[in-house]
């Protein structure tokens, strides 16, 4: 047999004998790929712009005073988006690919965590070592 050759279920997926149950509906191309629905990029669009929104909402209208809160808040709803995102638009879940969307999605989640929490270290202490005059003009 040659390597080239299309495997078994790949041929049995031509013939339309490997139709799952959610083929019925269009979900599933015959190869585990999840193409979502019209409802699901609909609710996927509306949340991003309620997520994107409320930060905006926040740091426009000067709700909160605290600004290192507004901050916190600001990263947990972009996190939020993003596994909206991930969701609803990468369609990534636990049923296609044989689990590997998943294990890509806690990758994904180390990854920003990583990210988020290192964006903060830096912009904390460049903020404390590279803004001395802020301290002077403090001190009576």
């Amino acid at each position: 047999m040659s390597t080239n050759a299309p495997s078994t279920k790949h041929a049995a997926l031509a013939d339309g004998a490997g139709k799952g149950p959610t083929d019925d509906h269009g979900h599933l191309d015959g190869h585990g790929h999840d193409h979502g629905t019209m409802g699901g990029y609909v609710t996927g669009f509306l949340l991003s712009v309620i997520l994107t929104a409320i930060p905006f909402w926040l740091v426009m209208s000067d709700v909160l005073q605290d600004r290192a809160l507004t901050g916190i808040i600001i990263m947990g709803l972009a996190a939020v988006q993003i596994v909206v995102h991930m969701i609803f638009f990468l369609h990534m879940n636990g049923k296609s690919e044989g689990g590997w969307t998943m294990t890509a999605l806690v990758f994904t989640v180390v990854v920003v965590v990583i990210v988020l929490a290192g964006s903060l270290w830096v912009m904390y202490h460049m903020n404390t070592s590279m803004m001395p005059m802020m301290d002077m003009g403090m001190t009576p």
